[in-house]
């Protein structure tokens, strides 16, 4: 008797075992609701401004049912034509009825995966999946989404994407396996109330205030209204300081008004979390809830923003510095505005050092940083205020002018802002004074060197540096340095990298008049 190894006499040999690929997946069906409802908000405004202007055309009324029709049709379509499906080596997703779109990403380049849950998906218990690769530079090769999908498939998605070497066939076997003790999340950080004090100081009301005012400008020509226009008139028809100064008190008292519930909004249940997968999580928000998720080893350092009035209150907010996230709809946000201590503990924490890069002493730069970066910030307000005291009314040329003295005061705060450091793992570089942005990079994560010099920094023997990085920003600036401790400091960061481009001694001086 044969085993059930061997081939009988005269029977070809059986074909080796191809093991089948990942069957494709739909979004969720209630997508179908989810969409509409999310658009549906977007798209009211417009809606309410067609239904209820004019004399009772039946135009208005035929546009609004064509919109509202047009988005069921717009979801339907992309639930019909959209599949998506994780192989052990990619993520693909096809989508698209006319124009069909195919898009793959390689796993071993995922760098964050970004869940979102908007009060639509929140309702309904689905969320979108943002998987990002930190490209943002070439189009088409930054990620894709899928929206949406139940919150427990998000949640598996996150976990088997940002774990490397995990197959979709391991990770559905290790479901039905025996439950492993897994390690809990180590908590970072969290929301404390008291940090509620610095929201009216980060002017999040005012931004609001305009953003509002602009959506509803676009629409007040059909309602007969012109709103910019009025305002114009109101202020600049008869022109008296208490009408400025009652202008701008009401504006600020809406603006801290606003300012609360904002920050409510945005960061409510806030959690920075350390998963035992080796990543960083931040959880935030309270209608539109988000999570990013960030691999440590790709974290290239922090960065410490101090807008003007909560540095005034002594707080902070810190953002990562790294090759997962950038400005195209990803959050490197880390901490809230909070007071700035816990931005240091948290910057401390979240970089795994004794001691937050941050607090280095800072090396001053020379005094004529000072006198361009006065200049800088007093000659735009002098030639406004010289214009105007030729082309305009008498009174509107005493108002830059009145302008002229802050405006220096924020060049001299500019110029104590400059700073830079440098230690055995980081460089630490400071700028800005309206938001002032203390900078600590890994020195292993600098990849260039960038050198500035115009020609008002020649004649005062100043450059700006520039660290140029595949993380964050791309390139943090060492700005109105002196000349040979520039180029010394950035010699000692990246030993080597700059060397041959160099004279020794202009090194080796180190630029003691600098000092």
């Amino acid at each position: 008797m044969s085993t059930p190894s061997e081939v009988p006499a005269g029977l070809p040999a059986a074909p080796e075992f191809v093991e089948p690929l990942q069957e494709w997946h739909r979004l969720h069906v209630r997508m179908l609701v989810v969409r509409p409802l999310n658009e549906g908000i977007a798209m009211l405004v417009p809606i309410l401004v067609l239904l209820f202007t004019g004399n009772g055309e039946k135009w208005r009324l035929f546009a609004s049912g064509a919109t509202v029709a047009a988005i069921l049709a717009f979801s339907y379509l992309i639930w019909r034509t959209t599949r998506y499906r994780i192989t052990d080596d990619q993520v693909e997703l096809h989508t698209g009825l006319l124009t069909r779109k195919q898009l793959a990403v390689p796993r071993d380049r995922i760098r964050t995966v970004d869940l979102t849950s908007k009060p639509g998906h929140r309702i309904f218990g689905l969320s979108a999946v943002r998987i990002g690769t930190g490209q943002q530079d070439v189009p088409g090769t930054d990620g894709l989404t899928l929206d949406a999908v139940t919150k427990q498939e998000a949640e598996r998605l996150r976990l088997l994407l940002l774990q490397k070497g995990v197959t979709p066939k391991a990770a559905a076997e290790g479901e039905h396996a025996e439950p492993v003790p897994v390690p809990e999340s180590e908590v970072i950080s969290q929301l404390d109330l008291k940090w509620l004090k610095f929201a009216p100081l980060s002017l999040s009301g005012l931004v609001a205030i305009g953003a509002v005012f602009g959506v509803l400008s676009n629409y007040a020509d059909d309602l007969g209204l012109h709103p910019v226009q009025d305002l114009w008139e109101w202020l600049f028809g008869n022109p008296s300081l208490a009408l400025f100064a009652g202008f701008l008190i009401v504006l600020a008292v809406v603006g801290l008004v606003l300012s609360i519930p904002l920050y409510i909004l945005q960061f409510w249940n806030y959690r920075l979390t350390r998963e035992p997968d080796g990543t960083l999580r931040v959880q935030r928000g309270l209608l539109t809830t988000r999570s990013v998720s960030v691999e440590e080893q790709r974290l290239r350092g922090v960065d410490i923003q101090e807008p003007l009035l909560v540095r005034a209150g002594k707080g902070a907010k810190l953002a990562a510095v790294t090759t997962g996230l950038g400005s195209k709809g990803e959050s490197n946000l880390l901490l809230p505005p909070a007071p700035l201590s816990v931005a240091h503990q948290v910057s401390r924490d979240v970089l795994k050092v004794g001691s937050d890069p941050t607090t280095l002493r800072l090396r001053k730069h020379p005094f004529a940083a000072l006198r361009r970066s006065v200049f800088r910030h007093v000659m735009p307000w002098a030639v406004i205020a010289a214009g105007l005291a030729i082309w305009a009314p008498s009174w509107a040329w005493p108002i830059p002018v009145a302008i002229i003295p802050f405006a220096a005061l924020v060049g001299w705060d500019n110029y104590r802002s400059l700073g830079n450091a440098l230690d055995e793992r980081y460089l630490v570089t400071r700028n800005n004074s309206l938001v002032r942005s203390t900078v600590a990079l890994q020195r292993t994560g600098i990849i260039g060197w960038r050198i500035e010099r115009s020609f008002f920094q020649r004649r005062s023997g100043l450059m700006t540096i520039g660290a140029t990085t595949a993380a964050g920003a791309g390139i943090y600036h060492v700005t109105d340095v002196g000349e040979s401790h520039g180029l010394a400091l950035a010699d000692e960061a990246v030993p080597d990298l700059l060397r041959p481009f160099l004279v020794d001694s202009t090194v080796d001086g180190q630029a003691e008049r600098n000092a």
